[in-house]
């Protein structure tokens, strides 16, 4: 008899049925994420479809300005990560920091926070604000002009703060593409190098 419950105590039991089907589903869905990290334009594309959405909700609806509000906060939190090198160059930690003078090694800039978790957050953002806009207890009757103007306020400040590190580290958050350059010469300074070889 003993026996039987060791073999038992050893089998674990299956997992149940709800959590199979939670797991396959968070499964599928970061395969369609990791599936979409390559089509840049299309989910920026999708991203502004989304804002879009929430912001003619917003407008027909004349409400949930404090949604709005802590969504705007919440973009300028991710475009301020966005901008930002992974190493702040005034801890000066030195693993991956910024080169600052001619001489040094160049390093491409990363970032804090990557493009593809950018555009995921700022997604989840707009449609978790989207969702709040059908519980009446996010509509908070506010006078919406001064949160507007607080938050470029904000955005203002913020923003020179971020341009001036730029300018103090100089460095650019932006690349436009790997840098070619074209190794062919023109016949006559081939035959030039030749001969004076």
């Amino acid at each position: 008899m003993a026996s039987t419950s060791t073999l038992a105590d050893d089998n674990p039991s299956p997992a149940p049925p709800a959590a199979r089907w939670l797991h396959e589903i968070s499964r599928r869905y970061q395969h369609i994420l990791d599936k979409s990290v390559p089509f840049i334009l299309r989910r920026w594309i999708g991203l502004g479809a989304v804002a879009s959405l929430y912001a003619i909700r917003v407008y027909f609806v004349q409400g949930f300005y404090i949604v709005s509000y802590a969504l705007g906060i919440y973009v300028l939190n991710l475009l301020i990560a966005f901008l930002s090198p992974q190493v702040d160059p005034e801890i000066g930690d030195g693993g991956g920091a910024l080169p600052v003078r001619e001489f040094d090694e160049f390093r491409p800039f990363v970032r804090r926070l990557p493009e593809f978790k950018f555009w995921y957050s700022l997604t989840k953002a707009f449609c978790i604000a989207f969702v709040l806009t059908f519980n009446a207890v996010f509509d908070v009757p506010v006078f919406w002009p001064i949160l507007l103007f607080y938050w470029f306020v904000l955005f203002t400040l913020t923003m020179r703060r971020q341009i001036q590190h730029m300018i103090r580290y100089k460095y650019v958050p932006f690349s436009f593409g790997k840098k070619r350059y074209d190794g062919k010469r023109s016949s006559a300074e081939e035959g030039a190098s030749l001969l004076k070889d």
